[in-house]
């Protein structure tokens, strides 16, 4: 199994555009010792010469763009892009799929909850309906291995499943009331598990504030790559007046009492990597006291074109 960040920042990219925060004008004056980061995109190679993306960024396009290995294989249209998986219904999770309406085929993986919220009040998506054949949404069941990853030539591997695991979470803000109470919760946020020969790669760019389950597909896989939104809780707060904390947007910070680091002690066999960056995030930078604490504590901090092969 191959696997590529295309992207490594949270929603906004780094640095964010409408954003004078210490670090993206640090950034932008060259001062800052760290890398631009576009909004976070993984794809996964099953087998060469075929991808499946999980998520779809609003970045996507670029990202496609940069790495020669997602450029069409042949004439006229065509690409080694099989399928999509999403892990949620959240913008920064599914506005990419608008680059893909070129009149291309795909199959995208969602859960039922995730197809209503973008299907039945988002008339935008509509256009990916224009391919012949057009793309097919395909139900993302819960706890269920999905094998069904395939192409015209067939299964894009015969030993490579991805399950759907529930981590809690809400539906995004743009869901009406009257279609939220009618999807299930448990379907809102999911994380991937992804097996091939033997090898297990976990993937949730957002954890949840409450609940353990996570931290069991986490020691049992040789690769997670998880949230790394925020440093503190507090973080925007500082930041602006009237942020929300972390938690209260969501996410798991990666610091203080009960924080992804202490959650996720060294000494465990898995491999473990932070995404999603936000722009506030001091770990952006090389140099910091929170970059070296993290790096200190065996985590590895993902970065745009990174590539695990495992």
């Amino acid at each position: 199994m191959r696997v590529k960040v295309l992207g490594s920042a949270a929603g906004g990219g780094f640095p964010q555009w409408n954003c004078g925060c210490a670090n993206c004008n640090r950034l932008r004056a060259g001062v800052l010792r760290g890398h631009p980061r576009s909004q976070a995109q993984v794809a996964v190679s099953p087998a060469p010469g075929k991808w499946l993306l999980l998520n779809a960024s609003p970045d996507l396009r670029q990202q496609i763009l940069e790495y020669p290995e997602l450029a069409p294989p042949e004439a006229p249209r065509s690409t080694p892009i099989k399928a999509i998986i999403l892990t949620s219904a959240e913008v920064d999770c599914v506005m990419g799929l608008l680059h893909l309406r070129e009149f291309q085929s795909l199959r995208i993986f969602a859960t039922r909850s995730v197809q209503r919220a973008l299907t039945e009040e988002n008339s935008f998506f509509r256009v990916l309906a224009r391919a012949n054949p057009p793309v097919r949404w395909e139900v993302m069941p819960l706890e269920k291995p999905v094998t069904a990853f395939c192409d015209r030539e067939g299964p894009v591997s015969t030993n490579f499943s991805c399950t759907a695991h529930s981590l809690g979470g809400t539906f995004p803000d743009y869901v009406s009331n009257e279609l939220r109470i009618k999807l299930r919760e448990d379907e809102a946020v999911i994380g991937l598990e992804c097996t091939q020969d033997g090898k297990q790669f976990f993937y949730a760019p957002n954890l949840p504030v409450s609940g353990e389950r996570w931290k069991h597909y986490v020691t049992k896989s040789g690769l997670a790559m998880l949230d790394a939104t925020f440093w503190t809780d507090e973080e925007l707060v500082q930041v602006r007046a009237g942020g929300k904390s972390a938690r209260e947007m969501g996410h798991l910070p990666l610091s203080g009492e009960n924080g992804l680091v202490e959650q996720v002690r060294e000494g465990q066999s898995v491999r473990r990597v932070l995404i999603h960056l936000n722009n506030t995030n001091p770990a952006v930078d090389e140099e910091s006291a929170a970059n070296r604490a993290l790096r200190d504590a065996g985590w590895e901090i993902a970065y745009d074109g990174m590539e695990i092969d495992f």
